[in-house]
């Protein structure tokens, strides 16, 4: 038996339960973790509200896809990992086939990344989900190269903060977006070139001037909805404009009908697209991992909360006042 935050209803954090659980035993190609700390995504507030790309099918349903951990047992097909080994899951699986908030679960072997000596729990369960979205949108499906301009929205996000590093670490320019000043002094402190404040400042007028008008060759936004018809116009002829986020919940126009056909390349992205393909994760970690041990990447904990406090996390995600990510820890 486990303790595992599940819930039979959607509806605001009171709905999430700590619950005794049977495990089971694997399956051919799963593994079952001791799960030592989990982060928290803005998905999982999503899913357990009802307001996430899929619904859960069945109650009562879990949640979580990013951990860390210890492998305790493995399948019979599963090769590359062996009972005592420290890993960290990295988001591969729908929440409703696996979760790992809780104690132990259990998740596909494919969806596991060894951990390395240095990194320890609550930074493990801080780093794949962040640093694998930078890295696969903006360096394996957009190519970014050294002088490239990157405008990255909700840039006080885990996502938004491993992107600044991302684009430093391969010789690009940050440009951070934020709503409010609050979060400024932070994000200049993380690396970003420059912040513009968009409650307070022209997002077009401050990239043009930012980039003596050329404009970025990318612009990495989590936001989506109207907002988006400003970001293409900051956009360099031939640039990219990547959604991998709807935090807006609006409906997104496609810009290159309302600004008159620009040269405008505009893809969403998610994670899975990396985090499903062997080669494409093999290269993220490779690209993670060396990032750590040189220190080019350090990820960002804003608060650690324990289990019991799952209701707690995930009021204060909700509040949105965090730079950085938020994590729990589980206790043995």
């Amino acid at each position: 038996m486990a303790r595992i935050v599940r819930f039979h209803e959607t509806g605001g954090p009171d709905v999430l339960r700590l619950e005794d659980v049977e495990i089971g035993e694997p399956g051919p190609d799963e593994v079952v973790i001791r799960v030592e700390a989990f982060g928290l995504n803005r998905a999982e507030v999503m899913f357990r509200s009802g307001n996430y790309i899929e619904s859960a099918r069945k109650f009562p349903a879990r949640l979580g896809t990013e951990a860390s951990g210890v492998v305790e047992a493995v399948g019979a097909q599963v090769t590359g990992f062996a009972v005592g080994d420290p890993i960290s899951v990295v988001p591969a699986f729908s929440m409703n086939d696996h979760g790992v908030y809780g104690e132990r679960t259990i998740v596909p072997a494919a969806a596991l990344v060894h951990r390395p000596e240095e990194i320890g729990a609550v930074a493990g369960a801080a780093v794949w989900m962040p640093y694998v979205t930078a890295y696969g949108a903006l360096v394996e499906v957009g190519g970014m190269r050294a002088g490239d301009t990157v405008v990255i929205t909700a840039a006080s996000s885990s996502v938004g903060l491993a992107a600044i590093q991302t684009a430093l670490r391969v010789g690009a320019v940050p440009i951070a977006t934020t709503r409010t000043g609050a979060k400024k002094k932070a994000l200049l402190a993380a690396g970003a070139a420059d912040v513009v404040v968009t409650d307070e400042e022209d997002v077009v007028e401050r990239v043009l001037g930012l980039t003596d008008g050329r404009g970025a060759e990318f612009v990495f936004d989590a936001i989506a909805g109207p907002g988006v018809l400003d970001l293409a116009k900051v956009v360099a002829p031939g640039g990219t404009l990547i959604e991998y986020g709807a935090l807006s919940g609006e409906t997104t126009p496609y810009p290159a009908f309302d600004l008159g056909m620009p040269a405008l390349n505009m893809r969403t992205y998610t994670l899975f697209e990396t985090t499903t393909d062997p080669q494409r994760l093999r290269r993220a970690e490779a690209f993670v991992a060396s990032g750590l041990r040189s220190g080019a990447f350090k990820p960002v904990v804003d608060r650690v909360f324990g289990l019991e406090e799952i209701a707690d996390a995930h009021r204060y995600m909700e509040a949105g006042a965090q730079v950085g990510k938020i994590v729990v820890t589980v206790d043995h």
